[in-house]
């Protein structure tokens, strides 16, 4: 992989990072129930988001915000 191809991957895994970072701190969970996400880059330039060990109430919590309402 180039460094150009590499630099993209890395800038889209450390957006997508910052945004779930932001909604965690949205849902105020504290940062050291999320510390452990980062931004990766697989070795064919793929950008990933890596999320670590999550504590289980914060889990919890996440699940709940992500649930979307059934229709009537």
């Amino acid at each position: 992989m180039d460094m150009q191809t590499w630099r993209e991957a890395r800038t889209q895994a450390t957006d997508a990072a910052e945004s779930i970072r932001a909604a965690f701190a949205a849902l105020d969970l504290p940062e050291s129930a999320w510390c452990s996400v980062r931004p990766v880059v697989t070795h064919n330039g793929h950008a990933y988001v890596h999320l670590g060990m999550i504590r289980a109430d914060a889990i919890e919590q996440i699940a709940e915000a992500l649930r979307v309402p059934s229709a009537p």
